[in-house]
């Protein structure tokens, strides 16, 4: 072997690693089970625990000791974890109308084109638009839409700006 090839082999022997160590991976569990290992990070909603990840070299024997313990598996540490976890509400929407309605009925509503007791000016005037007149007499709010054919329909709203119930 001439001198420069030799030279080179040495280097390129200088830059190869002396042992292989072990890398951290993330372990991460969705609500639903399903684990996926990575080491860019978990979704919010994953349950994490971090992993050592080690290569065993191939021949080696001895398998056993890179398996966890069967008391400490991944899977019972998570569902400890989730039993301890409790639901606590930090705020909840007011919507002036005092929440009459939930999220669903006044989407339902929008939907069919209704405006149900408890539903606000503003969702008024966003399933209907601008009313064509306005009317102000003790404490209620009359709106009047103008349609199609001569016809009109109103929503009357009380002192609060809720939709008023029919009597």
């Amino acid at each position: 072997m001439n001198f420069p090839t030799r030279q080179a082999l040495c280097s390129a022997l200088l830059c190869l690693p002396l042992s292989l160590h072990a890398t951290i991976v993330q372990r991460c569990e969705d609500p639903a089970g399903n684990v996926t290992y990575t080491s860019l990070g978990c979704p919010s909603d994953h349950d994490i625990q971090l992993q050592n990840a080690f290569n065993a070299p191939p021949g080696s024997s001895g398998n056993a000791a890179l398996l966890p313990p069967h008391d400490q598996s991944p899977r019972r540490q998570s569902e400890a974890v989730r039993q301890e976890k409790e639901l606590t509400v930090v705020g909840q929407r007011d919507d002036g109308c005092g929440n009459r309605l939930s999220a669903e009925q006044r989407r339902r509503a929008i939907i069919n084109q209704q405006t149900p007791p408890g539903m606000t000016k503003r969702d008024v005037e966003s399933l209907l638009g601008r009313p064509d007149k306005v009317a102000s007499r003790n404490g209620e709010t009359r709106y009047t839409y103008n349609e199609k054919k001569g016809r009109s329909s109103q929503v009357t709203f009380d002192e609060t700006g809720c939709v008023k119930g029919k009597r």
